[in-house]
């Protein structure tokens, strides 16, 4: 008996090492290239060629940086490029955590004729690639006169499949019984949704607005499509651009890499509290 004990020790005990040593294989296959991207973008060229590669800089080169924001033609277009992303990106995860709460609220707590198969018809939307909807939607965004500008870029993506899927995920686990009591106290639908759903719902809203912002904050293939004036291109378009105009300079393309990562760390980093933050529901439902 006491074999076996100790045999069952061994292979947990063995399991765990086993499990951390995983998990600090894959955060060091994050950590390092990201690790490369941000001192390689404060060195000069020919110490990024260096081997051994110097990990720890001499000091922070400014000119990198300088010349990333001046572009490879020195007009300066990146602060502009960086306000559109930002401005699509965060309209359309604004717009796309609404909607898709929205929807994910009504198939969750609703009952109604059809409802599995809207729910299903919706899911189904999500096996369609987008490379197979570009073209049409591309013609019908000429013929609505939304080439070249934001609404272009915003209007198709304001909702999407997988959005309605976690939203709908998450507040099945709603307890019925805190909307029932809002609506005897009186409460309507709207302000049950803002006032109580909303609040409760913050790791699910966090999660969906992070992955809808990185969406569109990476997305290249369809505002290659739309946009044709520098004004109005994106930074995905920027630094297409700019690796394909300037000559082959290591460190400003590093350079160029870290500012454009910025705002999606700092997305990150403000809202990752939320993840795993389940105090909403909690103080909801002992309200």
């Amino acid at each position: 008996m006491n074999a076996n004990k100790t045999r069952a020790w061994y292979l947990e005990k063995t399991f765990t090492a086993l499990m951390w040593l995983f998990l600090a294989g894959a955060c060091l296959a994050v950590i390092i290239p990201l690790a490369f991207m941000f001192t390689a973008s404060a060195m000069p060229a020919r110490d990024i060629l260096k081997m051994p590669y110097p990990w720890i800089p001499d000091g922070i080169y400014w000119q990198n940086f300088w010349n990333a924001l001046r572009g490879p033609e020195g007009t300066f277009i990146f602060a502009r490029n960086a306000f559109n992303s930002l401005l699509v990106s965060g309209t359309v995860a604004f717009f796309t955590v609404i909607f898709s709460s929205l929807a994910g609220y009504g198939l969750a707590k609703f009952k109604f004729k059809g409802r599995n198969l809207v729910f299903m018809l919706i899911m189904a939307t999500m096996m369609i690639p987008f490379e197979a909807i570009m073209i049409p939607l591309y013609m019908v965004a000429m013929r609505m006169g939304l080439q070249d500008t934001y609404a272009g870029l915003i209007l198709p993506f304001l909702a999407n499949a997988f959005g309605v899927f976690l939203m709908r995920q998450y507040l099945i686990t709603f307890p019925d019984e805190i909307l029932d009591a809002a609506r005897i106290d009186g409460a309507s639908e709207p302000r049950i949704f803002g006032s109580i759903v909303m609040p409760s719902s913050g790791p699910a809203i966090a999660t969906l607005a992070i992955l809808a912002f990185r969406s569109q904050w990476d997305s290249l293939l369809w505002p290659l499509l739309v946009v044709q004036s520098d004004e109005m291109k994106t930074i995905p378009l920027y630094i297409t651009k700019f690796m394909a105009e300037t000559h082959s300079d290591e460190g400003i393309m590093m350079a160029v890499a870290v500012m454009a990562s910025i705002p999606m760390i700092v997305l990150f980093l403000t809202l990752s509290k939320y993840f795993v933050n389940t105090e909403g529901l909690t103080s909801a439902t002992k309200g």
